[in-house]
């Protein structure tokens, strides 16, 4: 087991290392190098670090690290990237992959941390003295299994007779719902425009958050879903009433999954749901094609998930302490009530 570390600049020479390792970690598309490279380009920050480990010659594991406070290290986690950054072959020990990475980082190392990690794709260890792992949130997807309307009959019957209602009203008002599909290159711009305009109106705006073409959010979505539809696995979900758009979602494709990204809609419609009857349509195409296996949220559960799933599971992180000084500040933050028990963990 061979540990090396790279300056991040040499991202790009050693993406299709990374990519491979991907796929045979089970391909989620928000870790192939065409999502990478474009938060990296944005988002820049020199000080991270690449880091590789190899045996015999095959590629165990690949990570990007920074540092975060005295002695401590953890996976590259901007809010874009529902997961940190950090690929494993199937069947690796964390513990041992992770003491020998901290043998070979710069500098004094106390802990390395691996941020929002998924059970699917990297299985949960047991804690040790030095490895303890933490709840960060629950998620849900909805797996594609049989047909569409076998789904929605398992789905709750306020939801089917809300959507029914809602369509109903729409047509009572003359109103023309219709959902679009873009996956052009060329398709991107404009949607990230208009799913900033709708975006910019609603409550993120007064938090600064929204996505805007001209700011950081907007400049990555925009490369990064133009990257994706070239290669045929972005899809930008467009819902109209008549010619108007009332929602959007971003999503990208991969492994077998769809990952919607980003949802917005048109706040100022207060009866009618455009991002659930978006998410209806969408929903039963997805069933209809069978092209992948399941839709990801990969966002914190909220009550509205659990009307369209079941299927719901923890992510978490993973701190590997490296010495009894850490261990000891992980036991005195435990004594004083921190709420983490955890030196380098993001919430």
């Amino acid at each position: 087991m061979n540990w090396t570390i790279h300056s991040i600049s040499e991202f790009d020479p050693l993406a299709p290392r990374w990519d491979a390792l991907n796929e045979a970690a089970g391909g989620l598309p928000f870790l192939q190098s065409r999502f990478i490279r474009p938060l990296l380009q944005v988002f820049e920050d020199a000080s991270l670090r690449l880091v590789t480990c190899d045996d015999a010659g095959e590629p165990l594991a690949m990570g990007i690290m920074g540092r975060r406070g005295f002695g401590c290290w953890e996976t590259f986690q901007p809010s874009q990237l529902p997961l940190g950054a950090w690929i494993v072959r199937p069947g690796q020990d964390s513990a041992r992959l992770l003491a020998a990475l901290g043998r070979k980082l710069p500098g004094l190392v106390l802990l390395v941390g691996l941020t929002q990690q998924d059970p699917s794709s990297v299985p949960r260890p047991a804690d040790s003295e030095r490895l303890k792992t933490l709840d960060y949130i629950q998620t849900a997807r909805v797996p594609i299994v049989g047909t569409f309307n076998e789904y929605w009959s398992h789905r709750g019957k306020n939801l089917r007779h809300n959507m029914k209602r809602q369509r109903a009203k729409l047509l009572q008002e003359g109103i023309t719902p219709r959902l679009e599909v873009l996956g052009r290159p060329e398709d991107v711009a404009p949607a990230i425009a208009e799913y900033g305009r709708l975006e910019s109106a609603g409550w993120k705006a007064g938090h600064g958050t929204a996505v805007h073409p001209e700011n950081d959010q907007g400049r990555f979505y925009r490369a990064m879903m133009e990257a994706f539809c070239s290669a045929g696995a972005g899809r930008i979900y467009r819902y109209l009433f008549d010619d108007r758009a009332v929602a959007i979602d971003l999503c990208v494709e991969g492994g077998g999954s769809l990952v919607i990204l980003k949802t917005t809609y048109d706040e100022s419609i207060k009866t009618i749901s455009p991002a659930f009857l978006m998410r209806e349509e969408s929903f039963r195409g997805l069933f209809e094609e069978g092209r992948v296996q399941r839709i990801e949220f990969f966002g914190k559960l909220m009550e509205w998930h659990t009307r369209w799933t079941d299927d719901v599971r923890t992510l978490y992180h993973l701190n590997y302490f490296h010495s009894r000084a850490a261990l000891r500040l992980r036991s005195f933050a435990s004594r004083g009530g921190s709420k983490n028990e955890s030196v380098a963990t993001t919430q």
